[in-house]
């Protein structure tokens, strides 16, 4: 395992390159985080899940795509920058997408997403690399993500032995672990699967993508059932909003996604902390002394 510490800056925003694994091909089925912060506010609204590749020209001059992996929309820093100064949003946990891979040096990385779609075929996350892994980010105080895209239930059993087994390291559940609004017995039995997680103290839910998992169209309030049992199970410090960054752009706006969690809670309804909590206090509780202000 390697620490290096290493800073970049964009525009009015400087991203901290914190804590790192070394490279190696035992990590294939990981991806990384990286955070970033600006304002020096007291209350700070951050964006626990975004993605960020490089332009075409800064690909083709310094940061390659992976063959193959072009992407299809604009997601480089300048854009989200502007995108967050819009909206109104102070800091981001950005997630490592497919289009370079395993390499980081666009942004870094300070924590560890497991794809189990990336394991190789006829294993699961508890393998012994797996489970090396995640008893090492629990070490280092490394959260570690899951991407459960097909499905919480094929996962469950995983992440429930993980959490037995290492119950120092910290869990992050993408997109409501996949969850959307129960139509039948068997989706509900998933989502009340995912909130028996809370049992686990380890465990943070984000409350992201809300496109990805609501049955209607912007602004997702379909999905205030959820977050009221989420919150209510988990706590609002558990919790945290993103918004999948820049998918979400094509489908209701960046600054409309930050809006959208306001309305939701507005309906459930929540209070003003635990609101507070959702649309940042949990992130930057859990990165703690993590964030690097401009």
């Amino acid at each position: 395992m390697a620490t290096i510490a290493s800073s970049l800056t964009l525009s009015s925003c400087r991203k901290l390159l914190l804590l790192s694994t070394r490279k190696s091909n035992k990590l294939k089925a990981a991806s990384k985080f990286s955070v970033m912060a600006m304002s020096n506010s007291n209350t700070k609204i951050i964006d626990s899940h975004l993605h960020v590749w490089a332009s075409p020209q800064e690909a083709k001059d310094k940061y390659p795509y992976v063959p193959g992996q072009e992407p299809s929309l604009r997601g480089n820093f300048d854009f989200l920058l502007d995108c967050m100064g819009e909206a109104g949003v102070d800091g981001a946990l950005i997630v490592q997408p497919i289009n370079h891979k395993f390499d980081h040096s666009y942004d870094g990385y300070r924590a560890v997403r497991f794809n189990p779609y990336l394991w190789p075929s006829g294993q699961q996350m508890t393998n012994e690399i797996g489970k090396a892994m995640f008893s090492k980010a629990g070490e280092l105080g490394v959260p570690v993500g899951f991407m459960c895209m097909k499905g919480l239930n094929l996962h469950i059993s995983e992440i429930e032995n993980l959490c037995t087994e290492f119950p120092k390291t910290l869990v992050l559940l993408d997109h409501l672990a996949f969850c959307k609004p129960p139509t039948n017995d068997e989706e509900a039995k998933v989502f009340s699967e995912l909130l028996r997680l809370s049992r686990f103290p380890q465990v943070y839910v984000k409350f992201s993508a809300l496109f990805r998992v609501s049955r209607s169209s912007f602004p997702y309030e379909d999905l205030s059932p959820l977050l009221a049992q989420v919150v209510s199970s988990f706590g609002a410090d558990h919790v945290m909003w993103g918004s999948d960054f820049p998918f979400v752009v094509e489908e209701c706006g960046y600054k409309e996604a930050k809006e959208a969690v306001s309305l939701i809670a507005n309906q459930v309804p929540l209070s003003s902390s635990d609101l507070e909590w959702i649309m940042g206090k949990t992130a930057m509780q859990l990165f703690h002394g993590q964030w690097v202000a401009s």
